[in-house]
């Protein structure tokens, strides 16, 4: 049987899971009588909690709108969770400062060892520019996951994993992160979160700088060695990510030959479309990428200039495809 103080702990997140509880459901998920749980009702009340009961064949437990919160219970997964929602919430616009209020909150209300993976989250990671949203859902990334690698990150620790890429992905949209049936060793040292898709910034054994897609590693057992740091110039991980990604990281590519300067496309873009390279004066080549191919005929039609484009086909046949739609609308 749980102490009590511990037991009303259990019992205050119960009640918040759902809007009403029996005395007999909670005094089973409890392992008590349900006089016990009348008892430790009362004592929550006598602390400031407010909770009603409800009398009658149909008797409940719930948590009353009163001037006191519960405390914040969280479990690891959620607390990684919700450290990463606000650290991703302070790169919009006027949520910044309330984001980082927020995580200092909770940073000060954990326990020790789940503020230990907060933080070890918060200091590892960033997050890329936003620029238009995308018709490919994100896919799903385990908490635990991020947790493992920020920890590694943050105890400068090498990090062992499978490295696989999903079948009819192509090698030239797997990032720079070569695939390997076996696991491989690197120095892990930033986590980027961009539109949606988190990738580990990290040396290889061959001190090679190289991207992965968080979501297509399978963590190893854990290393515990130590390495040397040895970060990038400027730790300028977000730029590394957005340049390595923009030319292999997506399962589609274009190099876009656009009539006009580099400068002039660079003002003109966001930083989250890609990488532009001058060729002249009066030329540059805009090299982007994306999950869809709708989503880089966007960004074409972002620029307002004039451009040209060799490939890849199927990129072609989009374009003509939408060009003829908006010639019909007009027509």
């Amino acid at each position: 049987m749980l102490e009590t103080s511990q037991r009303l702990l259990s019992l205050l997140a119960l009640l918040q899971t759902r809007p009403a509880w029996t005395g007999t459901e909670l005094a089973e998920r409890l392992d008590v009588t349900t006089r016990t749980i009348r008892n430790d009702v009362d004592r929550l009340r006598e602390l400031g909690y407010p909770v009603d009961a409800t009398r009658g064949p149909a008797g409940n437990y719930q948590l009353g709108v009163g001037a006191k919160l519960p405390p914040l219970l969280l479990d690891d997964e959620e607390a990684v969770a919700v450290a990463v929602g606000l650290r991703t919430g302070g790169s919009v616009t006027g949520m910044v400062e309330s984001s980082a209020r927020a995580l200092a909150k909770l940073e000060q209300v954990l326990p020790h060892r789940l503020r230990r993976q907060v933080n070890a989250i918060h200091k590892a990671m960033e997050t890329g520019p936003e620029n238009t949203g995308s018709n490919v859902e994100a896919p799903e990334i385990d908490p635990g996951v991020l947790s493992t690698i920020a920890a590694c990150i943050r105890d400068e620790h090498y990090l062992r994993f499978e490295y696989v890429v999903p079948e009819g992905v192509s090698l030239r949209s797997a990032g720079s992160g070569v695939a390997h049936e076996l696991p491989i060793l690197v120095e892990p040292y930033r986590l980027v979160s961009w539109h949606g898709y988190w990738h580990l910034v990290a040396r290889d054994e061959q001190a090679v700088w190289r991207t992965y897609r968080v979501d297509w590693m399978s963590l190893r057992m854990a290393t515990g060695r130590r390495f040397q740091p040895s970060p990038l110039p400027d730790e300028e991980y977000t730029d590394f990510v957005l340049r390595d990604v923009a030319s292999t990281g997506w399962k589609v590519h274009a190099r876009i030959t656009v009539h006009a300067p580099a400068q002039e496309v660079l003002s003109r873009i966001h930083a989250a479309v890609g990488i532009v390279e001058s060729v002249d004066d009066h030329t540059s080549i805009l090299v982007t990428g994306a999950d869809s191919l709708e989503i880089i005929a966007v960004y074409i039609g972002m620029l307002g200039l004039d451009f040209h484009l060799d490939g890849p086909p199927e990129l072609l046949d989009h374009l003509r495809t939408v060009g003829t739609r908006y010639l019909n609308a007009i027509g």
